[in-house]
């Protein structure tokens, strides 16, 4: 069964909205990158795949555009060629590599989970709490950004029980961001 692997930037007070963090630099693409090659697909929600789609796809042209660092590339091409299943109510199709997910979005993902593979990768802030929900979650990933927000969607919010947690890995950056592993106790 491949392990379905929960990954986001968080703040300190528990934001995760995606601008709301320190700005990505040469060691948190590095490690995102890594981490992102460790997916055979990843599983969004509709907001979480336009986002990453309208940054990441690698364009028509086959160039990177001019505002992607040399260093953000290999991030670009790790998403580009990945498997991607979106899971929408309100999209009538999906390309990029990508598929709709139909129907009940648990019972689609815990097919995904019993498919041959190394991994599954969400990310994203709906989606994941109805995965945690189900229990479909086998790793939680957060880089926890040194920043207090006071605003915007904060991680996991309206969680039914509480999910107790195993740190397994713990990571520190030079930006002060701290990557933490988690695997539910």
């Amino acid at each position: 069964m491949r392990p379905l692997r929960y990954s986001i930037n968080v703040t300190l007070d528990g934001c995760c909205h995606h601008e709301a963090g320190l700005p990505p630099d040469e060691e948190s693409m590095a490690y995102w990158t890594a981490e992102m090659e460790r997916a055979d697909a990843l599983v969004f929600g509709r907001v979480t795949y336009g986002m990453m789609e309208s940054a990441w796809r690698r364009p028509a042209t086959g160039a990177w555009p001019d505002w992607m660092r040399e260093w953000e590339i290999p991030f670009g091409e790790a998403i580009d060629r990945t498997k991607k299943y979106v899971v929408s109510s309100s999209l009538e199709s999906v390309d990029w590599n990508a598929e709709l997910l139909h129907g009940d979005v648990v019972s689609a993902v815990r097919q995904l989970k019993q498919q041959p593979g190394d991994g599954l990768w969400v990310g994203g802030v709906t989606l994941p709490r109805a995965l945690a929900d189900a229990g479909l979650i086998d790793e939680y990933e957060f880089l926890v950004q040194p920043v207090l927000a006071g605003h915007g969607p904060t991680l996991l919010a309206g969680l039914r029980e509480r999910i107790p947690l195993e740190l397994v890995e713990r990571r520190e950056f030079r930006s002060g961001a701290i990557a933490l592993r988690f695997r539910p106790a």
